[in-house]
């Protein structure tokens, strides 16, 4: 599977849902990205996304 390349307004996307508390399925879903993609670009752009999982606990 090649991997797209993220463009700067996905980035910039990214951080506003960050932002917002959007949670890690809800973030991949709106930029059509795996959870796994969406949590390796947060981690490389210092950013924290709660997973749906994690919120259960």
């Amino acid at each position: 599977m090649t991997r797209k390349p993220w463009s700067f307004k996905e980035d910039r996307r990214l951080m506003e849902l960050a932002k917002s508390s959007t949670s890690l399925e809800a973030a991949a879903k709106q930029l059509g990205r795996s959870p796994d993609a969406i949590k390796r670009m947060a981690l490389r752009l210092g950013l924290a996304l709660k997973s749906k999982a994690a919120k259960k606990s």
